[in-house]
């Protein structure tokens, strides 16, 4: 599940800056842009959206007046050339407020906010989607959603927001999920988390020493957190003898 977004700017340049900017964020799911905050509007209303990017100053409706409108309403972050708007903008309970010109990174950082929130309260779930029953599991990789087979994973390593899918016959898949759900997603008898950076697959597990695992050339740390969960894990599968 990704967070669905509209942008709204009566700017062409700057829609365009916006529009770029979300499509690099690989659990942002770009469905509409507007130049008139009406359109805007009368589609929030009829459309289930998650985020909005909204400009201040249009010629038809302000995006003070938006929000003001807005029964439902999502989150919003404010990008607008004016800072006056600030205090109302904070007050309307807005996730952020963007001065432009806007640089990526401060872009990602109110991004982030708007998804550490929607986590926090349970409506999102990271840009994966695995049923009880499949064998596979499905990431958003590369500005789609990649399938994976849950037999092809040798191990999962963290790289600070993002997951790197280590799989069989070399390859690899980077995705930008949280440790999180990808523990709540995946078999639990399958895989286990064994570091605060690793999760591995059990039946790619070669050797085990008191601190580490091989799979293939691989050796993977066993975390001191995780090393009395682990071996009691293995212990209750009756796989160390």
């Amino acid at each position: 599940m990704q967070i669905s977004c509209i942008a709204v700017d009566d700017e062409p340049l700057a829609l365009e800056q916006l529009s770029d900017f979300i499509s690099r964020i690989p659990y942002l799911d770009l469905r509409a842009t507007f130049k008139k905050g009406f359109d805007a509007m009368m589609y929030i209303k009829e459309n289930n959206v998650d985020l909005v990017f909204l400009d201040i100053q249009m010629d038809d409706i302000t995006g003070i007046q938006i929000v003001k409108t807005i029964a439902q309403k999502p989150q919003v972050i404010i990008t607008t050339a004016y800072d006056q708007y600030a205090i109302e903008g904070y007050e309307l309970d807005v996730a952020d407020y963007l001065l432009k010109p806007i640089s990526f990174e401060r872009f990602v950082k109110a991004v982030k906010k708007v998804y550490n929130h929607m986590e926090v309260t349970g409506k999102i779930s990271d840009g994966s989607a695995i049923d009880a029953s499949s064998n596979f599991i499905f990431v958003k990789a590369d500005y789609k959603l990649q399938k994976i087979n849950l037999d092809d994973i040798l191990y999962i390593e963290g790289y600070k927001d993002y997951l790197r899918f280590f799989l069989t016959e070399k390859r690899k898949i980077m995705s930008l999920m949280s440790f999180k759900n990808i523990e709540e997603s995946l078999p639990k008898d399958k895989f286990y988390r064994v570091h605060k950076s690793f999760i591995v697959a059990i039946s790619k597990i070669e050797s085990i020493t008191k601190s580490s695992l091989s799979i293939g050339d691989i050796h993977i740390p066993i975390g001191d957190f995780y090393k009395e969960s682990f071996f009691e894990f293995l212990n209750q599968k009756k796989l160390l003898k």
